[in-house]
C-alpha cells in the first residue's frame, strides 16, 4: 500500500522526497529478509533456551530481532517472530520523531528549540505529554500515510508493523491499527529494518538521521537494554527506545562498542518482561562478538522456517 495509491494522505511534493529518498540508495543495501545468518540465528535459538524463554517464543509472547551491521552493506539478521506485532506502549514514539523530522524536512513545520526539546523529553524520558503533542503537530493522517509509504513500509498492510493510532494519554484511539486492533504496535523486523535505515542515512535526510541519533542518544530511563548492558559493557554507545505497559515490555536499540555495530530489538508480553530483555541483551551482544559471518538463507522459504 503506497503513499499515491492508499489513504492519499500525503501531499503530492511530499510524496515524492519520500520515495526518492528512500529508494534513490536503496540498491546499496540488501534487505533485512535476505539477510538471514545461519549461525547467528542458531546462537539465539541457543541463548534462548539457555534464558528459558523459548516456551515464550512458542506462545508467541517473546519477538527478537538481532541484526549485526558493523559492516552496513552486508548485515547478518537472526529473528525469532520477527513479523508478530504485538502492543509496543511507548516504543513507537519513534515513528513520532520520524514523522517530526520529514514534516521539518519539507518545510512544513520547524524544529525550533521548543520542538527539539519535546522531541529529547519524548524519547529519552518517554514523556507522554510531550509524545501526544508533538503527535498533534505532526498530524494523526500524516504520520499513518507516512509509515505506510512506498518509501518506508513500516506499517504492511498484509502483516502489520510499526503502528502509532491514539496519543499517549486518556483519549480515545484516533484509529488502530487495520490487523490486530493495536493502538501503539510494532513488529521486531520493522522497528530493524527503521534502525537499519537510519544507520545508514536513508531516513529522511543524512542530517535528519544525524539529529535523530542524537536524539536517541544518553537515555535517561536505566532499564531493561541500558541496565543490562551497561552491568557488563558500561562503555557501550546505545541509541534507544523502549515501552513498557501492564505486562507489556519492549526494548530497541542500535549499539556500538569495540569496533561492533548492531541493532537488537524485542517485544515481550509477560509480567516479568523487563527482566527478560535485562538478561537477553547480554547474550544478544555475546553472539555478536562470537559469531563471524556464514552462510546466508536466500530462499524465502527457508528464512520461514528459520523464523517462526
Amino acid at each position: 500500500m503506497g503513499i499515491l495509491r492508499s489513504l492519499n494522505l500525503l501531499p503530492v511534493g511530499l510524496a515524492a522526497a519520500v520515495l526518492f529518498n528512500a529508494n534513490v540508495k536503496a540498491s546499496e543495501f540488501p534487505t533485512l529478509d535476505s539477510s538471514i545468518d545461519r549461525g547467528l540465528q542458531q546462537a539465539m535459538h541457543k541463548s534462548l533456551q539457555r534464558l528459558r524463554l523459548d516456551d515464550a517464543v512458542a506462545e508467541k509472547r517473546l519477538a527478537v530481532s538481532l541484526v549485526d551491521i558493523t559492516d552496513p552493506h552486508r548485515p547478518r539478521m537472526a529473528e525469532v517472530n520477527g513479523n508478530v506485532m504485538l502492543y509496543a506502549a511507548s516504543l513507537p514514539k519513534i515513528a513520532i520523531l520520524l514523522g517530526a523530522l520529514q514534516k521539518a524536512h519539507e518545510g512544513l513545520l520547524t524544529l525550533d528549540t521548543g520542538l527539539r526539546a519535546r522531541l529529547v523529553k519524548m524519547i529519552r524520558h518517554s514523556s507522554n505529554v510531550d509524545a501526544t503533542a508533538v503527535l498533534s503537530t505532526v498530524g494523526e493522517e500524516y504520520l499513518a500515510g507516512l509509515l505506510q509509504s512506498d518509501g518506508y513500509r513500516f506499517y504492511k498492510p498484509y502483516r502489520g508493523g510499526l503502528w502509532v493510532g491514539k496519543a499517549y494519554g486518556k483519549a480515545p484511539a484516533w484509529k488502530r491499527d487495520p490487523l490486530f486492533n493495536i493502538s501503539h504496535g510494532a513488529s521486531s523486523r520493522e522497528v530493524s529494518r527503521f534502525y537499519y535505515m537510519l544507520a545508514t542515512n536513508r531516513l529522511v535526510s543524512p542530517q535528519s538521521c544525524a539529529i535523530m541519533k542524537e536524539i536517541l542518544s544518553k537515555p535517561a530511563i536505566s532499564h531493561k537494554f541500558v541496565s543490562g548492558l551497561r552491568g557488563v559493557h558500561p562503555g557501550a554507545r546505545i541509541y534507544r527506545k523502549s515501552g513498557t505497559w501492564r505486562t507489556y515490555h519492549s526494548d530497541s536499540a542500535i549499539i556500538e562498542r569495540d569496533g561492533k555495530q548492531y541493532i537488537v530489538v524485542a517485544l515481550a508480553n509477560d509480567p516479568n518482561g523487563s527482566r527478560w530483555l535485562e538478561r537477553l541483551v547480554v547474550e544478544m551482544d555475546k553472539i555478536i562478538f562470537a559469531n563471524e559471518p556464514s552462510s546466508r538463507v536466500a530462499q524465502a522459504g527457508q528464512t520461514e522456517r528459520l523464523l517462526h
